[in-house]
């Protein structure tokens, strides 16, 4: 097991990578803890969790709402919670920011950390202290920043996910080799077989490698003020993907990818040997790195999106395998790489 620390403005937080999901009462310091789930999880694994009162919310990104905030304030309420309360969010990336954003609101603030069960959510979601939900159908357009006391990365609760879901989680891995580190990117080069296999000495070190390369970034940038944009790159227009195609958010933050790769190329911050290099890694972990949608739908919800100003969208490009920046490109620009890609 290894730990990572976060210290921010927004608390302090500790990061176990290679714990058990079964050794949780370890960190709750018998406090009055009350564990939010989702149906599923609740399914495979409430069996393991610790004593306490539980809440269950639905799945998928439809429930990720003020109206399911409200509901767990509504239950939070009847089970007389006060400020004592320590809540633990079990689950997917989902479950972590509606916790996080739950607990950061109640009374003002309560104490919570998370146990993220699917590897989207061990690599990125839980770690950050990112925390909201989604509002008339934009991603995370109402949260705050709070960090989670705790985070339990178990690698071997990712064994029931379904396989699209844990491809998914790989996209976010790629991200922090491509933005951070080209040695990683090697070594997911070299091991993509064993990672897809569950190996979980392979797993177990990819997760560690890639909340290292966030935690650094947060630890400098909190509140993505700067150095923390980096970890966009894929996501500007893999948000815009991910609502106009109904794909996975690793699916669309792979594509995402493969645009700002092309932008970057465009741009002669990258060869066409690099860009085929994110390519063939992206095949490697099975993830796609086309669009099969209508692109003037996409190219629409790019035009709205939050990080626009003026004619241009600010997009995180690469100066090389390993080196991220930030650059405002123009939407003609963008307009004819999407267009170019079949």
């Amino acid at each position: 097991m290894k730990q990572i620390d976060i210290q921010g403005h927004a608390g302090y937080s500790r990061i176990f990578v290679g714990e058990r999901l079964s050794n949780l009462n370890a960190y709750l310091d018998q406090k009055r803890v009350i564990i939010i789930t989702d149906e599923n999880v609740a399914r495979f694994y409430q069996k393991s969790f610790p004593e306490a009162q539980v809440i269950r919310i639905g799945t998928g990104e439809g429930v990720k709402t003020i109206e399911t905030l409200e509901g767990i304030y509504r239950q939070l309420i009847e089970l007389e919670a006060d400020r004592s309360v320590f809540l633990v969010g079990i689950g997917g990336g989902i479950v972590c920011d509606i916790t996080g954003f739950a607990a950061s609101t109640y009374l003002r603030g309560v104490g919570f950390g998370y146990v993220p069960t699917t590897l989207l959510a061990q690599v990125d979601a839980s770690v950050g202290g990112k925390t909201g939900v989604n509002f008339m159908g934009y991603k995370n357009m109402v949260g705050v920043f709070s960090q989670p006391e705790f985070v339990i990365c178990d690698p071997t609760v990712l064994r029931t996910l379904p396989r699209r879901e844990l491809v998914s989680g790989f996209a976010e891995i790629v991200k922090h080799a491509a933005i951070a580190d080209e040695s990683y990117f090697t070594y997911l080069e070299n091991n993509a077989a064993k990672a897809l296999a569950l190996d979980p000495d392979v797993l177990q070190q990819m997760i560690c490698d890639s909340v290292v390369i966030k935690a650094d970034i947060v630890n400098r940038d909190e509140k993505e003020k700067g150095e923390r944009r980096k970890l966009n790159f894929g996501h500007t227009f893999g948000h815009a993907v991910e609502k106009a195609c109904g794909v996975t958010h690793g699916e669309a933050v792979s594509i995402g990818m493969v645009v700002a790769s092309l932008l970057s190329l465009n741009r002669r911050l990258v060869t066409e040997k690099e860009v085929d290099r994110i390519r063939k890694l992206l095949a490697l972990y099975n993830l796609p790195a086309e669009i099969e949608s209508d692109k003037t739908k996409i190219f629409d919800a790019m035009a709205r999106d939050k990080k626009r100003e003026g004619d241009g969208i600010y997009f995180v490009l690469l100066s090389g395998i390993g080196r991220a920046v930030v650059q405002k490109i123009p939407l003609d620009e963008l307009k004819h790489v999407i267009y170019g890609i079949t």
